[in-house]
């Protein structure tokens, strides 16, 4: 937290220092755009082929052909979910939330992609619909869909409250992959890795810059929609805070379940095809 009352003098020059306009980090034009219309023309006549219900304050594995769709729905209450997506046949080729944030920004929506982890640096999944981007970004900055927070974790939860709590998400994302892999917990729990939090509001103050959380506004019925473009193994967990209104990692939160449809579509986009990892040459390349 940033000190109310700063130990150093601002210089005579500092209000000029913070008129400077910012850069973006990672301008996104280069990015070929997705083909939205594309992406969803290819729903028609698709055939669900795929359900797993995540029960509250647990979590579920499912697998994702590249070519499908998946939607993450809301059931019968606000719920927020924790989401993990690795490739399904190298769980070291892993989401990347840092650099998607970086090339997308803290809250993902339509038309927005999950990056992978380096070296590969693909996309993963195409977000194709939001039925919350409505929302946008409210007066405290707040917004859905964020790659800000890392998952609610045991170990946190003990450092803040000297407790141990064991439904937190880390916690769940970790036992689900454990039994869809058949590995003890302690050896799937490396694997587990910061998350896409769906339908979750959250921000920054303003004044200290601390992470927040607000009552989800996802209603039953609302989904995330994602076109799969690699073969996908995905998590998610059902989050122990329900709708992150209060508090989570609790027994006390009310909870529901979430739903995740898988659909395949009776051919692919058209001009589609599943990306290859990053052509960068390596570090080996590199002259010393």
């Amino acid at each position: 937290m940033k000190p109310a009352h700063p130990d150093a003098a601002p210089p005579a020059d500092a209000a000029a220092r913070r008129a400077i306009r910012p850069v973006i980090c990672y301008p996104v034009d280069a990015l070929p755009p997705p083909d939205i219309v594309g992406y969803r023309a290819a729903r028609d006549g698709w055939e669900q082929v795929g359900q797993v219900l995540v029960p509250p304050r647990e979590a579920r594995c499912f697998e994702v052909p590249a070519g499908h769709f998946f939607r993450i729905v809301g059931v019968d209450g606000p719920q927020v979910g924790d989401l993990n997506l690795w490739n399904a046949h190298d769980l070291g080729e892993r989401f990347f939330s840092g650099k998607t944030r970086a090339l997308h920004g803290t809250h993902l929506s339509t038309g927005d992609r999950m990056w992978s982890s380096l070296p590969h640096l693909r996309p993963m999944a195409t977000i194709t619909q939001d039925t919350l981007d409505w929302y946008g970004f409210d007066e405290w900055g707040g917004s859905v869909h964020d790659v800000i927070g890392t998952r609610c974790d045991p170990y946190t939860h003990r450092l803040l409250s000297g407790g141990d709590y064991h439904h937190c998400c880390h916690s769940n994302l970790t036992w689900a992959l454990a039994r869809h892999t058949a590995r003890p917990p302690a050896e799937a729990e490396p694997d587990v890795h910061d998350v896409l939090n769906v339908f979750m509001c959250t921000g920054f103050t303003r004044d200290t810059g601390q992470y927040f959380m607000k009552a989800s506004p996802v209603r039953a019925g609302d989904f995330l929609e994602f076109f799969a473009e690699i073969d996908l193994l995905g998590a998610l967990s059902a989050c122990p805070g329900g709708d992150c209104s209060a508090e989570h990692s609790s027994d006390t939160a009310a909870c529901h379940p979430l739903r995740v449809d898988i659909f395949r579509p009776r051919a692919a986009p058209a001009g589609w095809v599943s990306p290859g990892r990053s052509g960068y040459g390596g570090i080996s390349g590199r002259l010393a």
